[in-house]
């Protein structure tokens, strides 16, 4: 069944830009997702989690829901805190991705 929502996703992900910047939100999102899952997996609350973590659970809700800007050393206490460590790979973009993300004005 064709909505009128499916229609207009289609042609929005049609735009190259736009496409773009659904991917980079979705790969943000991919870590958030990450902490979200070890944390339910381990029984924890989010209050509990930034008990462990030395942090609050706004921090928490933030990293899981929108992490932006996350220092690596945020992300070692929680992953001791959740009983894993921080482990950071380079992964090939897909062909057809562009590889460089425009420059910020200084």
């Amino acid at each position: 069944m064709t909505t009128r929502w499916n229609v207009f996703y289609r042609k929005q992900m049609a735009d190259p830009k736009f496409k773009e910047l659904v991917g980079r939100e979705i790969e943000a999102l991919q870590l958030g997702v990450q902490i979200a899952r070890l944390r339910k997996k381990g029984k924890l609350s989010q209050t509990k989690l930034a008990a462990l973590a030395e942090m609050s659970a706004p921090k928490i809700s933030d990293l899981e829901t929108s992490p932006r800007n996350v220092t690596i050393g945020t992300l070692i206490r929680v992953a001791h805190a959740l009983g894993s460590r921080v482990e950071i790979n380079f992964v090939p973009v897909a062909a057809g991705r562009s590889q460089r993300r425009p420059s910020r004005a200084a």
